[in-house]
């Protein structure tokens, strides 16, 4: 296919890569690059100029693993002007190296290299939505942050998002006891779509402990939906 490269990150350092057998389904050349770029920033896309600061683009990636999967495209400004990369190989051993010293557990990824003219080209890394979430950047304090992504933004997971991620893999049903504060919850979801832990520990008139345990305890069991928000994550009735 004339114009498009398809590169692995080094495979020394442990980090899953499809075959190229299973990546050809997802080969892209510069029509539809400019077709993807139409549709903006959103929940599954994010677009880099350059890699000037890896430890925040590393931030999009992990988000991605950890919500659904999606693209990043380097080389794209935020308008989504396609602008390329003069010197695509060293962009792509910076982010490549941010990626295997910054995320962990490891983050599988796939990338293609676009030719956009002019001697540039434009790097796509595909991101699936990863069986091992959550993932989590590596701060230079030490912290271990993980990151969700809410509509074209990526931000810091709560820590309600943070334990459903890490106990939904547990592979084992979930058993709760009806009890008053879960009845008085399903009276408040009568009266309102959605509410917050804290709204729920006002109004049930229990500790906020007890309220973040109930509400996360009611998502594993699927009763209840949650919705990341940079603000105050909502919960609501599962959808029938």
């Amino acid at each position: 296919m004339p114009g498009l490269r398809i590169s692995k990150p080094d495979l020394r350092d442990d980090i899953e890569i499809l075959p190229l057998t299973q990546l050809l389904y997802i080969a892209m050349d510069l029509r539809s690059l400019t077709e993807l770029t139409r549709q903006g920033e959103g929940k599954r896309l994010e677009f880099k100029l350059k890699t000037n600061h890896p430890e925040k683009i590393v931030r999009e990636l992990v988000a991605f693993a950890n919500t659904g999967g999606g693209k990043l495209l380097v080389g794209v400004d935020d308008a989504g002007n396609i602008k390329g990369l003069k010197y695509p190989d060293g962009d792509l051993f910076v982010l490549n190296k941010a990626i295997r010293t910054l995320c962990f557990p490891p983050l599988p990824f796939t990338t293609e290299r676009i030719s956009v003219g002019n001697e540039k080209e434009v790097l796509v890394y595909h991101i699936a939505h990863s069986p091992d979430k959550p993932h989590y950047v590596q701060q230079e304090d030490g912290r271990k942050i993980v990151y969700v992504r809410i509509d074209d933004r990526s931000v810091q997971a709560s820590r309600e998002v943070f334990q459903i991620m890490q106990r939904s893999g547990a592979g084992r049903d979930v058993k709760f006891s009806y009890g008053e504060k879960e009845k008085k919850l399903m009276q408040i979801l009568d009266e309102q779509p959605s509410v917050t832990v804290e709204s729920f520990a006002v109004k049930a008139g229990i500790p906020r402990k007890t309220a973040s345990r109930t509400l996360v305890l009611l998502v594993l069991a699927n009763v209840l939906e949650v919705h990341p928000d940079d603000l105050a994550d909502q919960f609501t009735r599962t959808a029938m």
